[in-house]
């Protein structure tokens, strides 16, 4: 699974890559993280980026319940662009999208 999140900052914003490297330090240790990379747009300099891969969509998601990644990554990511982020590779068969059964 790949779990984009995409960041606009100010360009005065000098605190933001220690800030975006130490978010990253968190999630990687956390089980089930693959790899990550940061990085900045190559036209844009104030679109910043951290793409993440893990074993699977729930390794992800109980990362994000953990102490570590709630103190140390969540006020980072809750700056991220508002849109979708998670994805998974095209190395096999697709999800069906279908309305979830709450019943």
């Amino acid at each position: 699974m790949l779990v984009v999140n995409r960041f606009r900052v100010q360009e005065d914003d000098s605190a933001f890559r220690g800030d975006l490297e130490a978010a990253h330090e968190v999630m990687s240790r956390q089980r089930g993280y693959v790899s990550g990379d940061l990085g900045r747009n190559v036209d844009d300099p104030t679109l910043w980026t951290m793409v993440t891969r893990w074993r699977d969509v729930g390794s992800y998601r109980r990362a994000l319940s953990t102490y570590d990644v709630k103190v140390g990554a969540v006020p980072l990511l809750s700056r991220a662009v508002d849109e979708p982020s998670a994805y998974e590779q095209l190395d096999g068969e697709l999800n069906e999208w279908r309305p979830r059964d709450l019943g």
